[in-house]
């Protein structure tokens, strides 16, 4: 659970962590006691001083030990309660990757310009990979050793992105499951600020101008053993939307049809 300055949001998400599940909780240089805030509320923290949603994610997978890991924000936008929902298909083998697709459960949770922004993403992602997907949100789920064999090398806004890329890239069972999305606590680092909403347009135009093969080891993946499962991204949400998500609406793209 990337984590920039959320102690605002912090309690209320990681209360919302399924039971058995361990929460590992990057803080990425909060200055408001965010790291604390998540011991205290039963979290693994660990320290990413190096700035950037990237950096945050891959400090938390590597941290990490279950076979299947989630990544999900940490601003209450989304419900860590949802994330068997999500892991569901990785954990059964019906799928590689699984995308929460977000559902704004009002106007204010996802302003205009950003799900603009968002559907644009998605058709230059189809013309780059040929993936019909609706949304790069930041809940998923996926096999630890799967998306290390990947190895991604973005380290700040474009990292969901080139996830998405070089999974499509080595034809993998990429599927969409739709997860209410509620209005965030606090202001967006990304979306908030022009500064933000600029770095994440760079970041995300050098991804997509990736040719298949770059900067990649290998990409087979990993066997089924499926232990544990961990949170080693960014988590939040409405708790009375826990049972939006059902397993009718998912879709299934597999990334070789092109």
């Amino acid at each position: 659970m990337p984590c920039l300055d959320e102690a605002a949001a912090l309690p209320w998400v990681l209360d919302r962590v399924p039971p058995g599940w361990r929460a590992i909780v990057v803080d990425n240089g909060s200055t408001d006691g965010s790291a604390r805030i998540a011991a205290e509320h039963g979290a693994y923290v660990v320290h990413a001083p190096v700035r950037g949603f990237g950096a945050a994610c891959h400090a938390g997978l590597l941290a990490a030990t279950a076979d299947v890991v989630c990544f999900c924000d940490c601003d209450g936008s989304l419900d860590p309660g949802l994330l068997p929902t999500v892991a569901g298909p990785v954990l059964d083998g019906a799928a590689d990757l699984v995308l929460g697709r977000r559902r704004p459960t009002t106007f204010r949770a996802w302003p205009p310009h950003a799900r603009l922004a968002n559907l644009q993403l998605a058709r230059l992602l189809r013309r780059r990979t040929g993936l019909r997907l609706h949304d790069l949100g930041p809940m998923r789920a996926v096999r630890r050793e799967d998306l290390l064999a990947l190895a991604l090398t973005d380290r700040r806004s474009g990292y969901p992105l080139q996830m998405v890329v070089r999974a499509a890239d080595a034809d993998w069972r990429i599927r969409e499951t739709p997860v209410p999305y509620a209005p965030r606590t606090g202001r967006s680092k990304v979306t908030g600020t022009w500064r933000g909403t600029w770095h994440a347009v760079r970041d995300m135009t050098a991804v997509l101008n990736e040719r298949a093969g770059d900067g990649r080891a290998g990409t087979e993946k990993a066997g089924d053993g499926r232990a544990g499962t961990e949170m080693a991204g960014n988590a939040t949400v409405g708790s009375e939307s826990a049972g939006h998500a059902t397993a009718g609406d998912d879709s299934t793209v597999t990334a070789g049809a092109r």
